[in-house]
């Protein structure tokens, strides 16, 4: 089901119309869904919209990577995974569709979650801290995580969702009208969505507005590099660092994810990895000095370190949240490896919130969580013995 764009906006107008107010209303987690906070986005309100999905292809975006086969079948080109699509079927994502020999992003410019959130949620650290940011998922993922905290979106089909029309051009101008930092792909993996991402980010440079995502990293390098020129700042999943792992968790593969890192790193754009550390599976001590070992020496130490905290959702209800010690003690580890910026999250108020230097341990941004109460940061400096801190501090 989809509602009209004008509908859209004039149901989110309470917020996009009070720029006076709209710090206040973001500081209270006031989102942009055009639905009902205790709605979920599958089950819809009970409203007939009269409105039903169409996947005709003059509404459709082709896809920008893929190959023609015989029998009219294609071969998807934008993951690792290069499924191999028959006339009328959908690739493993769910979002990329054989249509008569060619093949289509069918979610393309339709979001079913869109939301103004503050940067440190995506997380991102080092990229203009205390900002807010335009965030855009829509259904599909190329990965099956057994705990995914976003499932309702990444597990379902677009069939299945209640979703907006939402082209780049109309991302784009709310992003300009409530002066956010950037607009960044998330909630959903976006690389199953790619060229609603790909054109959003080109026209959004061309406004000077910054552009990033966060993605599980198994994006094929090709598109990955074509991507990158229009993007300042990227989050990546390193979700473990063993191949059964991956594929016992994720139904998923390592060696694309490492291959995204270093692309990423080589194209010069801002790079933070996130380890969600999930208890008894991915937290083995030598696993984690292997990985963090990996990231110095082949990313380098200026790479920010993100260890999550578990807690139990999807198909892993049954696990226990991870022990913040565990959590600690992989920071300990990764600070030993030479990692230099290594922070705690989903753990509100831990010390480990918060970035310090590494040259004289002062705190450089104070956080709780996702709220940012201090900055000591001059130019990109750290203010007090003035060590260059890397990072995105301006568009």
């Amino acid at each position: 089901m989809h509602m009209e764009r004008r509908k859209f906006l004039s149901k989110t107008g309470k917020i996009l119309g009070l720029s006076s107010t709209l710090s206040a209303l973001l500081l209270q987690g006031c989102d942009m869904f055009p639905w009902s906070e205790d709605t979920d986005p599958l089950k819809g309100d009970g409203t007939d919209t009269g409105l039903d999905i169409t996947n005709d292809i003059k509404d459709l975006k082709e896809a920008m990577f893929y190959k023609s086969l015989n029998e009219n079948r294609v071969k998807c080109q934008v993951c690792f995974r290069e499924c191999v699509i028959k006339p009328s079927e959908r690739g493993f994502c769910r979002n990329r569709e054989n249509k008569e020999g060619k093949l289509y992003n069918i979610v393309y410019g339709r979001p079913s979650a869109v939301q103004i959130d503050p940067v440190e949620k995506e997380p991102q650290h080092h990229f203009m801290p205390g900002s807010y940011i335009f965030c855009v998922g829509t259904a599909g993922c190329n990965y099956r995580c057994k705990y995914c905290h976003n499932y309702q979106l990444s597990q379902q089909s677009i069939d299945d969702l209640r979703y907006e029309k939402l082209l780049p051009e109309d991302l784009v101008e709310q992003a300009l009208e409530q002066n956010v930092a950037a607009i960044s792909f998330t909630y959903n993996e976006p690389t199953s969505l790619y060229e609603y991402m790909y054109d959003t980010a080109k026209l959004a440079q061309e406004h000077e507005i910054g552009v990033m995502f966060h993605s599980n990293g198994s994006m094929s390098t090709e598109p990955l590099k074509k991507l990158l020129k229009y993007v300042d700042s990227t989050t990546i999943d390193l979700k473990g660092f063993e191949d059964n792992f991956y594929q016992d968790i994720s139904q998923a593969e390592l060696s694309p994810v490492l291959d995204t890192l270093k692309t990423i790193v080589d194209a010069g754009v801002w790079l933070e990895i996130v380890n969600l550390m999930v208890t008894d599976l991915n937290d083995d001590p030598e696993v984690v000095k292997d990985m963090c070992t990996w990231i110095k020496e082949e990313l380098g130490e200026d790479i920010p370190l993100h260890f999550t905290r578990f807690t139990p959702s999807y198909k892993m209800t049954d696990t226990s949240p991870t022990p913040v010690e565990r959590l600690e003690k992989a920071r300990e580890i990764a600070i030993d490896c030479g990692l230099r910026f290594v922070t705690i999250g989903n753990v509100p108020g831990h010390q480990y919130n918060s970035t310090y230097c590494p040259e004289c341990h002062q705190s450089l941004i104070k956080r709780d969580h996702f709220s940012v109460h201090e900055i000591n940061l001059e130019d990109g400096k750290c203010e007090n013995c003035g060590l260059d801190i890397p990072g995105v501090w301006s568009i």
